[in-house]
């Protein structure tokens, strides 16, 4: 436990002794030409852009599952088995 209050306190002594460095990065600081910025933001819109064709993907697949459902109910209405459908 002592180890961990002295971590600590030299934590708190460094964020104290260079505040400009620890409020924030180049990004958020202001200096929003910088290089790090721009990466920043690169990997915000390559983040968004897995994360969007993920949720296409899920929805795809269930408006593919809706519409077999919908297919099959129109087949067994009909008559025909589903089954039957596709090997023909």
């Amino acid at each position: 436990m002592k180890k961990f209050v002295t971590l600590a306190a030299a934590a708190v002594v460094a964020g104290f002794a260079s505040p400009a460095s620890v409020l924030a990065c180049a990004a958020c600081f202001g200096k929003s030409d910088s290089n790090m910025a721009r990466s920043l933001n690169a990997g915000i819109f390559s983040l968004m852009g897995v994360i969007v064709t993920v949720l296409v993907g899920a929805a795809s697949f269930f408006v593919f599952v809706s519409r077999r459902a919908a297919a099959s109910a129109e087949a067994e209405e009909a008559g025909k088995s589903p089954a039957k459908n596709q090997l023909e």
